[in-house]
């Protein structure tokens, strides 16, 4: 049957096994995984929808390097990290922080599986895409980048242990104060300025925004 694609695009097609390209359909799965499983939460979050929001602030914190501190920040690299900086979890689910650092025997194991899973993830990925996907699903340690992502990832479980208190719930009042502690030793202008001039709002009602 003539579909009209150019032979030339059948030919490549063909070359990518189709078994290994359930990539994105489970990147889509990230909305089923639920996060922050032993607390008791007033609203609901997914991975996905941490994803996005760690993306969101990872743009923010880029743009804030940028423009206000006058740094060179590969603005669109980060964000595209921070998109899957979570991507493993498709298969690890949400481990809870309390759980993985409980010892350094259960954060060795655990670190070692999210290896794993990253390498099932980057074996699904179809050859031709294959180069741009791995670096951003496996990125180096050393990746000058991730420490925006990481401080991103921080700040946006800052927010949601900011929202939780303010709707009455203490369940996240000292996790607040633990993310606070983390953050204060990122020593980062971006976060400072983020904390100070962005942050504030959220603790506002929307009729306090409104004013």
């Amino acid at each position: 049957m003539d579909t009209g694609k150019p032979a030339h695009l059948h030919d490549r097609f063909d070359q990518e096994p189709s078994q290994h390209n359930h990539f994105y359909a489970y990147m889509y799965r990230l909305k089923h995984i639920e996060r922050w499983s032993l607390m008791r939460n007033t609203t609901k979050e997914n991975v996905a929808e941490h994803s996005f929001h760690v993306a969101l602030t990872t743009h923010v914190l880029c743009t804030i390097a940028n423009e206000i501190f006058h740094r060179e920040v590969d603005t669109n690299l980060a964000v595209s990290m921070a998109l899957f900086h979570d991507a493993t979890e498709v298969f690890t689910g949400d481990i809870p922080t309390p759980v993985k650092h409980h010892n350094p025997r259960i954060l060795a194991n655990f670190r070692e599986i999210e290896h794993l899973a990253a390498e099932r993830l980057v074996d699904m990925i179809p050859p031709a895409l294959k180069s741009i996907y791995t670096p951003l699903i496996h990125p180096t340690e050393e990746h000058k980048l991730r420490k925006y992502v990481k401080a991103a990832d921080l700040l946006d479980a800052y927010l949601k242990c900011t929202f939780e208190i303010a709707s009455g719930n203490r369940e996240f009042v000292v996790a607040k104060q633990q993310i606070e502690g983390k953050i204060k030793l990122l020593e980062m202008d971006e976060v400072d300025y983020f904390m100070t001039t962005l942050a504030p709002s959220f603790t506002m009602s929307l009729d306090e925004m409104s004013e």
